[in-house]
């Protein structure tokens, strides 16, 4: 986005947006999604609610301004719809950081187990998974899975180990039947403790929000616990929940600290404009987000290039896990 000029950004979301209608296409954008890309989009949210605009859209075409992993599970969700990604190397470290093979091999070292994974995975991990999950319903789905199956259900967790943690912690589950993948978010990770414990000092009477795959999540848990912070300014939330709080707290003012990648800055101030949000670490960047531009949006929409589409045998394994998900939620 560099290369392009102030002036023609205007001329290039018109020609989006034209594009989009010539092309029966929905546009949508994950928070973290630069902000001219958030303004083109259909609908902008997290990875729940991406989820479930893919599925229920009348579209034909889903132009997915997001990582890898979301457009496949559009293109799962939607099988009979063209699914596009303006940039296909735009990847997911935590994605990344399980193949099908490794989980298989931990499935089969605790057989009888049941697997959850985040959705930040490939198609190939989802079709042997059991529950999928997000950052905003992963502790409302183990609930459901403890109840319907039993407190002593063995649970298998991946990949990201923060908030796999959260859960835990969350929950108060014995670690010997809840196992969690030892993977991560490069981004969240590299918000650490250190980070918030500078910003915090620098506005000690700002609210504080904080997704759980961050690398400091269970460090402020402790903290909380401990009662070294305030409990009632700390606020555990997904993007979808950071964004809601925005929503309710427009019109009060103040500063707010938000930890998670500084993309979600744009639509929480869109939401509470009077609300001054900072990033815990402004340098919480992704740069696989950042691959997808006004530019190679509009090539995609233009050309109807970079199709996503996850076989069908595949595809109809991963799609109960992610179905199940959204029943939930």
């Amino acid at each position: 986005m560099s290369l392009l000029s102030l002036e023609n950004i205007p001329a290039l979301k018109a020609e989006v947006r034209a594009l989009a209608k010539e092309r029966d296409a929905v546009i949508l954008a994950h928070n973290y999604q630069v902000a001219e890309v958030q303004d083109v989009a259909d609908y902008v949210g997290d990875s729940l609610g991406l989820s479930q605009q893919a599925a229920k859209t009348d579209a034909s075409v889903i132009a997915f301004c997001g990582v890898h992993f979301m457009a496949e599970t559009a293109s799962i969700l939607s099988p009979d719809k063209t699914v596009l990604i303006p940039d296909l190397d735009a990847g997911c470290s935590l994605a990344d950081s399980i193949t099908p093979e490794q989980l298989a091999a931990w499935q089969a070292r605790h057989p009888g187990a049941i697997t959850v994974m985040y959705v930040n995975t490939t198609a190939e991990v989802k079709a042997l998974t059991d529950y999928c999950v997000t950052s905003s319903n992963a502790v409302k789905v183990v609930e459901h899975i403890l109840r319907e199956h039993g407190p002593e259900t063995e649970i298998l967790f991946g990949p990201d180990m923060f908030l796999g943690a959260y859960v835990q912690k969350s929950l108060g589950i014995d670690g010997s039947r809840f196992h969690v993948w030892d993977g991560e978010c490069h981004v969240h990770a590299g918000i650490r403790p250190s980070d918030i414990s500078q910003v915090r000092a620098a506005h000690p009477d700002a609210d504080f929000l904080i997704h759980p795959e961050c690398g400091c999540s269970t460090s402020v848990m402790e903290y909380v616990a401990s009662g070294d912070v305030p409990s009632e300014g700390v606020h555990m939330l997904s993007t979808g929940g950071m964004l809601k709080y925005a929503e309710e707290h427009r019109g009060k003012g103040g500063t707010v600290i938000m930890a998670t990648e500084i993309g979600m800055l744009h639509p929480l101030q869109l939401a509470a404009p009077d609300v001054d949000f900072i990033a815990a670490n402004e340098r919480a960047s992704c740069r696989y987000m950042k691959m997808i531009t006004l530019s190679n949006l509009r090539d995609a929409l233009r050309d109807l290039k970079h199709e996503v589409k996850v076989p069908a045998d595949i595809a109809q394994r991963a799609r109960r896990p992610i179905e199940r998900m959204v029943a939930i939620s």
